[in-house]
């Protein structure tokens, strides 16, 4: 019998979200089909009517977080107005708070190894995100002197990469390793000497 609370006509985003449970639990590789059906309270053959394999259920997962990354991202970006600044390390932290909030999704978007353009509607959800930090960056970047200005598309590259970073190594509760400042603290000071080394003029306030 399928677990209370389902009802017939959600089947598909019970079992998205059962995935999200197992991913969280176990990692993107870390069960079957069959399991993801248990955890939804349906049989195996249920699941095929929605999905073809595990992949296209983690692609899907993957999908609802990069829609869920990109709305906070926008909202985060839009908070930060007027300043460039504001708005542009109010990215950074909203990186943070989606790992923390959404640990499923962020792995399956992140860690699954589901490229973002196995689907159109992926590939759209990705980009969208993405753009919302490299408009900060290019924003941000008018601040920069010309000839120490780099390409948008490699600022925001090299922030994005410093915020996953941050959120891999001590942002996620990694068994043995952890660190004397908190992961915002880390990112925040972090964006700050890379802005510097660009020579970043203050921007407005």
């Amino acid at each position: 019998m399928p677990k209370k609370g389902y009802h017939h006509g959600n089947l598909k985003q019970t079992l998205i979200d059962g995935a999200l449970t197992l991913i969280e639990q176990r990692g993107p590789t870390g069960f079957t089909l069959s399991e993801a059906a248990k955890q939804a309270g349906v049989t195996p053959a249920a699941v095929y009517r929605h999905f073809d394999g595990r992949e296209a259920l983690i692609a899907e997962a993957a999908l609802q977080g990069y829609e869920i990354f990109a709305d906070l991202m926008d909202y985060a970006y839009q908070s930060g107005q007027p300043s460039a600044l504001k708005a542009f390390e109010a990215t950074g932290r909203a990186y943070l708070a989606f790992a923390r909030k959404y640990p499923g999704h962020y792995i399956a978007m992140f860690e699954s190894g589901v490229s973002v353009n196995r689907t159109p509607d992926l590939a759209a959800a990705a980009n969208r995100a993405n753009a919302v930090l490299e408009k900060a960056a290019t924003d941000l970047s008018q601040h920069i002197p010309a000839d120490k200005r780099p390409p948008a598309s490699m600022f925001s590259a090299h922030i994005w990469a410093m915020s996953h970073g941050v959120v891999e190594l001590f942002a996620r509760n990694s068994p043995g390793r952890a660190s004397p400042f908190p992961p915002e603290d880390l990112l925040e000071t972090g964006i700050g000497i890379y802005l510097r080394g660009l020579g970043l003029v203050k921007p407005d306030e």
